[in-house]
């Protein structure tokens, strides 16, 4: 059994990882919470990039959820066909908002138990959407925040996202839940991507001051 960082060391290195980029947000572009719903759901398994650029075309065409329900499959395909997945997220898109236009007066609920009941809307998705869309504090486990909780011996390396959200959320007070996440995101991105799983992460981090 791999000994885990105590509370302590743990909070230090999210702080080190947070000091590298204190400013960061999500980097997926929406204008409405429906269509930041819509952004989330596309974004698995790709890249918020490839989202961004499929999502400007989309949110003109698809102004709301009723029209998104009422459109026909093979144009949610031809508008999302760059992405991964493509044709499961247009089936996903095109029931969640015939749910949220008919169940949910075109409004996104903001309750996770509720969000989660969304076709293709899983945890994490539910977490983003409530952090960002409504800025209720939660922890999104991407795979990101998994690899950097585990890498540094936060977590148990078997740990599942919804253990690494619960160990995270018990380490971090509330208002810095969102902050933290977004900057974990972007230190797995861009300072310590997956290809240096050979490396000492500490190298990583900043210099404590």
């Amino acid at each position: 059994m791999e000994k885990l960082l105590s509370d302590e060391e743990a909070r230090l290195v999210l702080k080190r990882i947070l000091a590298l980029y204190p400013d960061a947000k999500g980097e997926l572009h929406w204008d409405t919470k429906f269509h930041l719903l819509c952004a989330v759901l596309m974004s698995a398994q790709t890249t918020d990039k490839m989202v961004n650029k499929a999502t400007p075309k989309f949110f003109s065409d698809y102004p709301d959820s009723a029209s998104l329900a009422q459109a026909d499959i093979k144009d949610i395909e031809d508008h999302i066909r760059t992405i991964g997945l493509y044709r499961t997220k247009a089936k996903h898109l095109k029931e969640t908002a015939q749910i949220i236009t008919e169940k949910f007066n075109g409004k996104i609920p903001k309750d996770k138990k509720v969000l989660m009941t969304l076709p293709g809307v899983g945890e994490k998705t539910a977490n983003v959407v409530l952090a960002e869309g409504f800025k209720v504090p939660a922890i999104a486990v991407d795979t990101h925040v998994s690899r950097i909780s585990r890498r540094f011996k936060i977590v148990d390396e078997k740990a599942t996202p919804h253990e690494v959200e619960k160990r995270l959320e018990e380490l971090l007070p509330e208002d810095e839940w969102i902050r933290t996440h977004h900057a974990m995101i972007l230190f797995g991105r861009y300072t310590m991507p997956a290809r240096t799983k050979n490396q000492d992460p500490y190298s990583f981090l900043p210099p404590l001051k």
